[in-house]
């Protein structure tokens, strides 16, 4: 995190979105802050709290894409929620500590991960020495527990003879080769592997009875009967779970949690009451107050240890259509001191988020189509007349931002999406130009007058 500089934090986050710098820079400030105050002494580190962001701006301009790509350039732990799924105490409903239990839950997966791909090379000399031992040794039946109770258990290996011993050694020699070079993939195996143990769903959250039982019930295994390459991938999983420390995973991730998570709070505006004194604003202004602790600095208890929430970065957001800011209650306002607004989206916008930025609808939909042997090319023009019916369509219908380009290219690519594909299929090259787009989307028809008859 060292080298990333808001400057380039910028940098990188115009290469997925186009425009609302002011945005960017906000955010770009917000993370190299952290790094800053993780500089600090202790002490003064402590008294230092994350300037947390509101942004205002209409659907489909870039709020989430901006926090979700800001999460992934310093892998942080990321949620996204929106506020309006919450409600009051005491109201049926999610309470707002569940965000907090469901970030960490995301970074528990994430440092696994992480744990996981470093010891990946030593799972799999392990993962293949068990693989070579079940091609070598079928498995036999899973022995019944109560046999041993009964002193049935006839289960036992016989005593091998060293030249026994030697036939098996240069079996596995030879299954080595083999499964190296890739010759024994389509094979069939039998593989043990651990029964999941039965999920309740409490409060919106799946818990494990097993997990409830603090491990006292016995692991149940069952028998699969799978091909030898996803036998691999099952043993290494259970390889890397055997050397991953979990104890030191959980302590990790409850960390980052704490000192780098960020959480993404949408449609903050439908949650902000219009100053009624009773009737639905009051529950509304209920949600606020309970999201206040949260986002104040607060400790919640998860299944991972207590988390404390004084540290996190949250960035809220709302269209702010109806409501405006000063409908949040004070407090919460007083929470969010750096406040941006973001655009809606120009024509020139639509062009270039369709050919400057990394994931481009116009890449997306070539390389789906490829997959058809229809090899797709855009016209300078077509994309112009893109732009335009997109923009149009946003200004006679709802404004969707950037979304409603998808729908624009469902419908221009509509019969060339359907006739691909089969097996006798050639190759085929279509270039998009600006007359097939109009020819195809004609935006003056697609104005839709129901909206306007009462």
């Amino acid at each position: 995190m060292n080298e990333l500089t808001p400057h380039e934090v910028v940098k990188q986050l115009d290469r997925y979105i186009i425009g609302q710098d002011e945005a960017k820079r906000a955010v770009a400030i917000a993370l190299r802050n952290r790094y800053r105050r993780a500089q600090l002494s202790e002490e003064l580190r402590e008294e230092i709290t994350p300037k947390n962001i509101l942004m205002i701006g209409p659907t489909g301009v870039g709020k989430t894409e901006i926090a979700r790509r800001l999460a992934k350039l310093v892998e942080a732990p990321f949620i996204k929620v929106e506020a309006t799924k919450f409600t009051e105490v005491g109201y049926v409903g999610r309470d707002v500590e569940s965000i907090i239990r469901d970030l960490t839950e995301n970074a528990v997966r994430m440092v696994h991960d992480e744990y996981a791909a470093r010891v990946r090379t030593r799972a799999q000399v392990l993962a293949e020495d068990r693989l070579l031992n079940m091609l070598a040794h079928p498995q036999k039946k899973a022995a019944n527990p109560f046999d041993f109770l009964l002193g049935k258990s006839s289960n036992q290996e016989p005593q091998q003879t060293d030249e026994e011993k030697q036939q098996l050694a240069r079996r596995k020699d030879d299954l080595r080769e083999q499964l190296r070079r890739g010759e024994l993939e389509n094979n069939e195996i039998e593989i043990e592997v651990e029964e999941q143990a039965p999920q309740l769903e409490v409060g919106g959250q799946s818990i494990s009875i097993g997990d409830m039982m603090g491990g006292m019930m016995p692991r149940k295994t069952k028998l699969r009967r799978v091909k030898v390459r996803e036998a691999r991938d099952i043993l290494i999983a259970e390889e890397s779970d055997k050397l991953i420390d979990e104890d030191a995973v959980r302590e990790e991730a409850v960390r980052r949690t704490e000192q780098t998570g960020i959480v993404f709070l949408d449609e903050i505006d439908k949650v902000a009451g219009h100053g009624g004194g009773s009737g639905p604003d009051v529950s509304r202004e209920g949600v606020q107050r309970d999201i206040l602790p949260i986002v104040e600095g607060s400790t919640v208890n998860t299944k991972y240890g207590p988390v404390r929430t004084d540290f996190m970065l949250f960035i809220a957001a709302g269209a702010f259509h109806v409501s405006k800011v000063t409908d949040l209650i004070p407090e919460l306002q007083g929470r969010f001191p750096v406040h941006v607004r973001l655009k809606s989206l120009t024509e020139d916008d639509f062009v270039n988020i369709l050919t400057k930025t990394d994931n481009a609808l116009t890449r997306q939909y070539a390389a789906l189509l490829e997959v058809d042997k229809v090899h797709l090319t855009f016209e300078e023009g077509a994309l112009r007349e893109i732009a335009r019916i997109t923009l149009r369509e946003n200004e006679t219908h709802e404004d969707l931002g950037a979304r409603r380009l998808h729908a624009v290219f469902e419908e221009l690519l509509e019969d060339v999406s359907f006739n691909a594909g089969g097996g006798d299929m050639p190759d085929v090259y279509l270039s998009i130009s600006e007359q097939y787009v109009k020819d195809h989307l004609r935006a003056e028809k697609t104005l839709d007058t129901k909206k306007y008859i009462l």
